[in-house]
């Protein structure tokens, strides 16, 4: 590699302009602010958690009003946990919006199927909210509860974050085998 000529070293020295010398080059850090933790919250999930899992529970029994959630005896108080807060990653979804009873039937199963064979474990089903169902109230949305409590590849079913379609959709942890 050749040297720099002085024309060179002139031009680089007028296009860099006026140059001081770094004397500290170190930088003192910050602390963040560390977010308060919903403690309370927390010791109340966690006490629903132990509830819901103890023997003398049925989770079926815990469908109140507009949110879903369904638990197979012996799942994992970690996994629900994941799985309510959206934490386990859906790999497939089905959006029953606009069909009938008999289409969304068939529809779940060839989906969850389709699931099983891929080795998925956990599914989005977006069931609807049932606004289009007038005086009747959401019909896909009790019966999508039934037929998913009838599958021996769900483990757990739970309406999904509001992000995701809150109570018009559920998120399904599935048995992989």
């Amino acid at each position: 590699m050749k040297k720099p000529d002085s024309e060179d070293i002139r031009l680089f020295r007028s296009s860099v302009g006026e140059v001081k010398p770094v004397r500290n080059d170190r930088i003192v850090p910050t602390r963040r602010a560390i977010s308060p933790r919903p403690v309370f919250r927390e010791m109340d999930e966690a006490e629903a958690l132990r509830d819901m899992l103890s023997e003398q529970f049925d989770p079926a029994d815990i469908e109140t009003g507009e949110e879903l959630l369904y638990v197979r005896p012996g799942l994992q108080r970690r996994m629900l946990k994941k799985l309510r807060r959206g934490m386990i990653v859906v790999d497939a979804e089905l959006d029953l919006h606009g069909m009938t009873v008999p289409v969304a039937r068939d529809a779940i199963a060839g989906f969850l199927h389709e699931c099983r064979r891929r080795r998925i474990q956990c599914v989005r089903i977006i069931h609807g909210k049932g606004l289009g169902s007038r005086h009747r109230g959401p019909v896909l949305k009790q019966k999508v509860g039934h037929w998913l409590r009838q599958r021996d590849e769900v483990l757990a079913y739970c309406s999904a974050r509001a992000y995701d379609g809150g109570t018009g959709a559920v998120y399904v942890l599935l048995r992989r085998r």
